[in-house]
């Protein structure tokens, strides 16, 4: 009984000795080498993300109408709704209002799910990419 008592504890006592490095954890530093063409880059990057005309991005109609109409729908939901940015934009015949510059279509459904409150006639869509010529 004793021998087996004896046989444990060495066992025990190697097995805390051989795992006694996994306990300690490594301590480094890290340096980073880039180009500064790249701080650029990235910028330019974020500055096109954040850009309101590209065509990859949904948005949502308010209004379709006059050009009073648009100024007035605007404003008020430029009121009701501060941190959604609109936008007028003039489609032969009519001026429209749209907000937004949404990344996908579940952000735009969400955005949209709180406009209609408002503005009942209010739909998300994705703009037509315009030809350059």
């Amino acid at each position: 009984m004793n021998l087996l008592s004896r046989y444990t504890k060495t066992i025990l006592i190697l097995s805390l000795l051989f795992s006694a490095n996994e306990f300690y954890a490594q301590q480094g530093s890290i340096t980073i080498n880039q180009a500064p063409e790249l701080e650029t880059l990235l910028a330019l990057k974020k500055e096109m993300n954040g850009s309101d005309s590209d065509s990859n991005r949904y948005k949502i109609q308010i209004f379709s109408g006059d050009r009073t109409g648009a100024e007035k729908a605007k404003s008020n939901f430029e009121a009701k709704f501060e941190k959604i940015p609109s936008l007028l934009v003039y489609e032969t015949p009519n001026y429209k209002v749209w907000a937004g510059n949404f990344r996908s279509r579940l952000e735009a459904d969400r955005a949209l799910e709180k406009i209609k409150k408002e503005f009942n006639d209010a739909f998300r869509f994705k703009p037509k990419k315009k030809d350059k010529k």
